[in-house]
């Protein structure tokens, strides 16, 4: 059996995550140990764009949000700089890398002789910063093509049907919909593109010098493939802009060769020649992967600038809400996926203006606060959000009559605001109380036999505890809360692996019974309460959630973006 004695002594795996705010980098040796890492954030190291949150909001377009293509350039210059005392490039056997989901890039007419020849002697910035037809890349955080959205659910039968044909309804932050809406608005851009990338296959390209392909999970967060048959669709291809299966370029799967590492870099940094890049995918499924989730009982949380909700099946059954991916390790399984939009900013915001700007008296707030807040119940939308799909604005209900669990009398009364300590426990408990209702309605486990937690809140124990408390079980937690670059360094391991053998092998091969010893274990952080007081609470939290949930449901019905 294939394990990690096959993996070469010495030599070297490099993961990146392109991330909303950074791109960060982290390097495993042979025996899956983390030896070096680093990142580059966009809004300080990276001045001039003058991004917030790595992103520009347009003001005269309510919802559009988007990224300068050229920033991910200059930052993948920077990183590689920066590692370069860390680590010996020539010992790197495999790359692959994360990007943000959904995130697109448009390749100019003529771009593909320029990426192909790229010239050692100089930047990557000086030779790509002409390549593009636009400069701006939509991101996951857009939300401007509604009217887009509904057309192309409209041309395929509705939203149930093109969420069983492409694994979800149509989302505004999906490429499709951004892609249409370039093709509709701004014409000669789409003319002038030869090929669109996503952020993922993007940054995939620029390492192998030619235009890479998109991975089949990663591709699923566009609204355009074939979630069973894992090809373009063509119907909606077709409902979406003309001619566009050709500036897509093929699909290919997850652990895929994207190809030997280009020239420029060989010349430039000292990379070996034969160094391979392994297929990007999106954060969300390099996480999964960087999680070693690998059992259907559980799930991930991973709590960064969206959160997202993501477990494993063996069987894709879409529904109108949430996500199917095929799974970016394991090529017959799928991963599901719930996302907000409203995360780690949004938390933020509230530190920011009722805890003093300081975590610390966020978390003392946490911590003098009871569980369930005395049914202060807050819905908190700093951008509008994806699930559910309510505009920007803050909700704020006091529910009576809690300590009954078996009342179905539960009432709400709408407040104008709480004082500051309830406002921080409001937050916590309203996002996930929101994420384990809209779980068990997707059809995830409930309870979890466990929750592992990543990205940067979950280094947050207050934080921790809440989610055992309202999903009545154990919370893990990894070494290293960026979860999505080390997937990527795990995923380039495993597609060296499969290159190696000449055909797919398990990525658990590498690690099985080793992960205490590796850096991808996970450690129990909070345990579930056995106690009948902890029974009691995660009933009356059970009660409070549904309360959530229809309190929801009337706010979508009266304001709701759908």
């Amino acid at each position: 059996m294939v394990g990690r004695s096959s993996l070469p002594e010495g030599s070297l795996f490099l993961g990146f995550d392109s991330s909303t705010q950074s791109l960060k980098a982290t390097v495993l040796n042979n025996e899956l140990i983390i030896v070096a890492s680093d990142i580059v954030n966009f809004d300080s190291d990276l001045l001039h764009y003058k991004t917030e949150g790595g992103v520009y909001r347009d003001p005269a377009d309510d919802g559009h949000i988007f990224s300068p293509t050229i920033m991910w350039v200059e930052a993948f210059e920077l990183l590689l700089e920066k590692l370069k005392p860390k680590i010996n490039f020539s010992k790197v056997v495999a790359i692959s890398g994360s990007g943000q989901q959904h995130g697109s890039v448009y390749w100019k007419k003529g771009s593909h002789a320029v990426l192909s020849s790229l010239d050692p002697t100089k930047s990557l910035l000086s030779q790509l910063k002409d390549a593009f037809s636009t400069m701006d890349s939509p991101i996951w955080m857009d939300s401007s093509t509604t009217k887009q959205c509904r057309e192309i659910e409209s041309a395929v039968g509705g939203a149930l049907e093109l969420s069983k044909l492409t694994g979800s309804r149509a989302y505004e932050r999906f490429t499709g919909p951004q892609i249409r809406k370039i093709y509709q608005t701004v014409p000669q851009v789409y003319d002038d593109t030869e090929r669109i990338s996503l952020v993922s296959s993007f940054m995939a390209s620029i390492l192998v010098g030619n235009y890479a392909s998109i991975d089949e999970t990663d591709g699923a967060g566009m609204n355009l493939m074939d979630i069973n048959q894992r090809t373009w669709s063509k119907t909606v291809l077709e409902a979406t802009a003309p001619g566009l299966e050709e500036k897509l370029g093929k699909l290919a799967p997850a652990y895929a060769v994207a190809g030997r590492i280009a020239p420029y870099f060989v010349e430039r940094l000292q990379f070996d020649k034969n160094c391979l890049v392994i297929q990007w995918s999106g954060d969300n499924p390099n996480s999964l992967a960087g999680l070693t989730l690998n059992t259907p009982g559980d799930l991930a949380i991973s709590l960064g600038t969206s959160d997202t909700v993501f477990g494993i099946t063996a069987e894709a059954k879409p529904s109108l809400e949430g996500h199917v991916f095929p799974n970016p390790v394991e090529p017959d399984g799928y991963m599901v996926m719930l996302c907000y939009k409203n995360g780690s900013l949004t938390r933020e915001d509230v530190r920011n203006s009722c805890a003093e700007k300081s975590w610390d008296v966020f978390n003392s707030y946490l911590e003098k606060t009871p569980p369930l807040n005395g049914g202060k119940l807050g819905f908190y939308y700093k951008d509008h959000e994806i699930l559910p799909p309510l505009p920007v604005g803050f909700h704020r209900y006091i529910v009576e009559n809690l300590n009954d669990v078996t009342s179905n009398n539960l009432v709400e009364r709408e407040v104008e605001e709480f004082d500051p300590p309830s406002e921080v426990r409001a937050i916590i408990e309203g996002q996930l109380l929101s994420m384990r209702g809209h779980a068990e309605r997707f059809g995830m486990p409930n309870p979890p036999k466990r929750i592992i937690a990543t990205g940067g809140a979950s280094s947050n124990e207050r934080i921790l505890h809440s989610i055992a408390q309202i999903f009545g079980c154990p919370v893990f937690t990894v070494q290293r809360p960026d979860s999505a670059s080390l997937g990527a360094a795990l995923r380039a391991a495993h597609g060296w692996l499969c290159n190696e053998e000449g055909s797919f092998v398990p990525i658990s091969c590498m690690y099985q019974g080793n992960l205490e010893k590796i850096s991808l274990g996970a450690k129990l952080a909070v345990s579930t309460g056995e106690g009948v007081e902890d029974k009691e609470l995660l009933e009356k939290y059970t009660v409070l959630m549904r309360k959530r949930m229809e309190i929801e449901r009337r706010l979508v019905e009266k304001i709701g973006r759908a």
